[in-house]
């Protein structure tokens, strides 16, 4: 007898519980059955002609504006361009280093992200920042005018016409 009941509880706790109705979403509106192309509730005769004058505008214009990119110019344009770089190694270098960089800057990024509140604290000293900088620099029209010249010269020490 105790066996019995046992068994019968470990199947009463497997079974799955089937709901008695269907449940619904209320949410959602009621869509109409799909209907076969042949047998269209709408057919086109009922559409004025401007209507469907309209839709086939449409459709041709689409078609019309779709552009595609010839891959063959494209490699040409690069080896042309590749063949004018004198100095290979250094470009090929400076590629390499930039690839690096961005590899090794997002994993010290990642790294700062999982510290629990280095985020957050980080967005605070950002968002402070960008207030002195708009105080500084940006609310007055002298300041403005400093940081157009700081600009200036910097352009100029960089182009090395300075």
């Amino acid at each position: 007898m105790a066996a019995t009941a046992s068994s019968m509880a470990t199947t009463a706790v497997f079974m799955p519980r089937l709901p008695a109705k269907p449940t619904r979403c209320s949410a959602l509106p009621y869509l109409p059955p799909r209907l076969s192309p042949t047998t269209s509730s709408f057919p086109l005769k009922a559409f004025p002609e401007s209507r469907r004058l309209s839709l086939q505008i449409r459709a041709s214009s689409s078609e019309e504006t779709s552009t595609s990119v010839d891959t063959g110019e494209l490699l040409t344009d690069l080896k042309e361009k590749w063949d004018a770089v004198e100095n290979k190694s250094t470009v090929l270098l400076y590629g390499g280093g930039a690839i690096v960089a961005v590899w090794l800057s997002s994993i010290v990024v990642s790294a700062v992200n999982s510290v629990p509140l280095l985020p957050k604290v980080l967005e605070l000293v950002g968002l402070g920042y960008t207030g002195w900088f708009v105080y500084r620099y940006l609310l007055f029209k002298s300041s403005r005018k400093e940081l157009a010249t700081d600009i200036e010269a910097l352009k100029k020490k960089i182009a090395g016409t300075e």
